[in-house]
């Protein structure tokens, strides 16, 4: 089946209908930008026809019914602070017919909470919706309504809320761009993680093309710092980014209490960010890292100055956006803030990677986007305190490992000669205590429990390293380094030896067996030494280590039981050992070793434990 589609043209005000019959498209002068309502579409089914054809049914639109309004399509679980994308809401937006293939621009405002960003938002719309020319700001006492905004100190919008109805806007060129509003929860709120925050900042830029970071009276070091985290925050996000990840920057400073030394506006913003943003040879370093990392972020990056909207505004909980209860210079600031950011000439196309973006691949943009924001590639953002607090516990760390790497160097390191096992472990123990203990006396942030996680790591790396240096002492021993070829030489003339004697009584078969043993073992003593001589198939060689190291150990235990037997029970005579008691005497041999091993560990934790 296919789908007949109905356009029907929603207008705002009754002045549009009479202004565009005036002017028809393409005759607006170059004062006028020429701004096309999107036509919402109703799609009616008709019967009949295959719906394999429908050219709407791949795109994933659903229709859009209702009024204009603002749509949730990032939400944010308070709960496990995790992040999910309705993908629904943002294809009705983004993939409806008359846009989905249009250049999108999307203008964006991010900040922190209860800085009015929606109550700005909600005059760009009032500025989209009427006519060029005429008084946009509207009549004195009209409510304004939009975005949802209210007075008062806790948060309004949470996640990201685009507005539902998609601007179509004709440049002068002819071309026509889709334009996008985009508000944002507020940032550094009681309920919000360092996460939540730098994940809506970093979305939010990642996806618009005029990110305006609404600031409140002036622009702040610690605002510039939250910007760099934030900003790069989004940069890991966007792979193989060759220019300057993101576009368009605005800083628009509220409530400016100084235009006697920089006057509201642009050009007074202008002049006050160059100085913010100057960077100088007599900076601290992490100043200037600060002002070029944000630099080497922004296409452009501009200011704006806006007075205060005046005491009933701030104060009065029955304001509901009048004109009338509104400063008269914060109104005649936004007639300059509003149309200059929207004007057809500064509106800036959304581009990643130098490739422009419709609004069919905005939508792929944030599938990807909150994608990776779901996963856990991404390092987790954290507060100023607890980045210190880690930083300065792996320094202590580090140092105390420095400290233990140096002294068991000073031990066996380098070319010193072989030492004996027991010794060398009785320096580590006492070169481990100090290590930790330079831990534990290094002065930390952070508190006790955060601490104790680093301890925990130093303990487990110092350990490693422990490893490292015993096989490194270990590899020193001449007999540990000619273990494998002596076990494998002494095997070939034992069995050598017993398949003559086999043969000599008459058992070929045992005997033949036996020279197949001695066989695979010069195969195996040459493969040995072509491994140490080439360096190559080490994990073979490493197998007939392993092998050699169990004979050797078998031997051991038979040369144990032996002795044990004449010197123990005290026989003269040492007669032939019936299975049951050879398999009795190999079990006490290997419960005797691991209970010692045992015992021996058990000390170790209990050294730790007092050195904790």
């Amino acid at each position: 089946m296919v789908y007949s589609i109905t356009l029907t043209v929603p207008f705002h005000c009754s002045s549009d209908l009479d202004f565009l019959s005036s002017n028809p498209p393409g005759s607006l002068t170059p004062d006028h930008e020429e701004l096309v309502p999107m036509e919402s579409v109703e799609l009616t089914e008709v019967a009949g026809e295959d719906s394999d054809k429908d050219p709407l049914a791949d795109s994933g639109y659903i229709e859009m019914r209702g009024d204009p309004g603002p749509v949730q399509i990032v939400t944010v679980n308070k709960e496990d602070h995790s992040f999910d994308l309705d993908t629904k809401a943002l294809s009705r937006i983004l993939l409806a017919p008359e846009v989905r293939d249009k250049d999108v621009v999307v203008v964006s405002v991010a900040g922190a909470f209860r800085k009015g960003k929606s109550f700005l938002l909600d005059f760009m719309l009032r500025y989209m919706y009427r006519k060029p020319g005429q008084d946009w700001l509207g009549q004195e006492n009209e409510p304004l309504t939009g975005f949802s905004w209210r007075g008062g100190s806790e948060p309004e919008t949470t996640g990201i809320q685009l507005w539902s109805e998609v601007f179509i806007v004709r440049k002068k060129d002819g071309s026509e761009v889709a334009v996008l509003l985009m508000d944002t929860q507020g940032a550094f709120d009681s309920q919000s993680t360092v996460k939540d925050c730098a994940t809506i900042f970093a979305l939010s830029t990642m996806t618009s093309s005029i990110q305006i970071y609404n600031l409140s009276q002036n622009i702040q070091e610690d605002d510039l710092q939250q910007l760099q985290l934030f900003t790069e925050y989004g940069r890991l996000a966007m792979d193989e980014i060759f220019l300057k990840p993101f576009q368009s920057l605005m800083f628009l400073v509220r409530d400016w209490s100084f235009p006697y030394e920089y006057k509201y506006g642009f050009k007074g913003g202008s002049d006050f960010l160059d100085k913010r943003l100057q960077v100088k040879q007599t900076q601290h370093e992490e100043l200037q890292t600060v002002r070029e990392h944000i630099h080497s972020c922004f296409t452009s990056i501009s200011c704006f100055l806006l007075p205060h909207p005046g005491l009933k505004v701030a104060t009065s909980p029955a304001f509901s956006g009048q004109l009338c209860d509104v400063a008269p210079e914060f109104k005649e600031q936004l007639r300059e803030l509003i149309p200059n950011l929207l004007k057809t000439d500064e509106l800036a196309v959304k581009e990643i990677n130098g490739n422009k973006v419709t609004c069919r691949g905005l939508l792929e943009y944030f599938k990807a986007y909150i994608k990776i924001y779901q996963g856990e590639d991404l390092p987790q953002p954290k507060s100023m305190l607890e980045a210190t607090a880690e930083a300065n516990n792996l320094a202590a760390v580090a140092s105390a490992k420095d400290q233990y790497y140096k002294n068991m160097e000073k031990v066996c390191g380098g070319d010193l000669p072989y030492v004996a096992p027991d010794s060398l472990e009785e320096k580590h123990r006492f070169i481990l205590q100090e290590a930790l203990h330079l831990f534990s006396s290094t002065k930390k942030m952070g508190g006790r429990d955060f601490c104790y996680r680093y301890q925990e790591q130093l303990e487990a790396e110092l350990k490693e390293l422990w490893e490292s240096f015993s096989k490194h002492n270990e590899s020193k021993n001449v007999f540990s380094a000619f273990r494998t070829p002596a076990v494998l030489f002494v095997l070939v003339c034992l069995l050598y030896v017993l398949s003559g004697i086999l043969s000599f009584i008459g058992l070929e078969t045992i005997s033949f067996a036996s020279d197949c043993v001695v066989g695979l073992a010069m195969i195996a003593m040459l493969t040995w030494a072509f491994i140490r001589y080439s360096g190559q198939y080490r994990e073979v060689g490493t197998a007939i280590d392993q092998a050699a190291g169990v004979i050797l150990e078998q031997v051991k235990i038979f040369i144990y039981i032996y002795f044990f037997y004449i010197f123990k029970i005290k026989i003269k005579n040492v007669p032939k050992l019936s299975k049951f008691n050879f398999f009795c005497i190999i079990i006490f041999f290997q419960a005797t070793d691991v209970l010692n091993k045992t015992r021996s560990q058990s000390q170790v934790d209990a050294q730790q434990k007092k050195t904790r």
